[in-house]
């Protein structure tokens, strides 16, 4: 349930990421509304990630969506320069969320490490 949580809240952060920049400061209202409740839920999902998993894999896969999905979503849809190196860094960065999730495995079955 905790990679649940963490993912979930990844996903939520990159809504209220990319609504920081479509906010434009906070002079949208509603913008700026619905970006401060994304916020809340999202780290309502996050820390409640952090009671079933170690806090440094919650928190650099929690950032890792988050970054990776906001950099996504910024080529896509905010017409931000799309680049091989952007890509490549974006994969690996990817690719280090799910080697966090993989290598977290057996800690995952037994409960908390520590």
């Amino acid at each position: 349930m905790g990679w649940i949580y963490v993912i979930i809240g990844g996903i939520l952060e990159i809504g209220w990421a990319t609504g920081l920049s479509l906010s434009e400061g906070f002079t949208k209202p509603v913008t700026s509304i619905v970006t401060a409740i994304l916020i809340l839920i999202s780290f309502y999902f996050f820390s409640n990630s952090m009671r079933l998993l170690p806090i440094g894999t919650a928190y650099a896969v929690f950032t890792g969506i988050g970054a990776a999905g906001t950099a996504i979503v910024g080529m896509v849809f905010l017409n931000e320069g799309i680049s091989i190196m952007k890509v490549a860094f974006i994969t690996l960065l990817i690719f280090g969320v799910i080697g966090l999730k993989m290598s977290d495995k057996d800690k995952q079955e037994t409960g908390r490490s520590y």
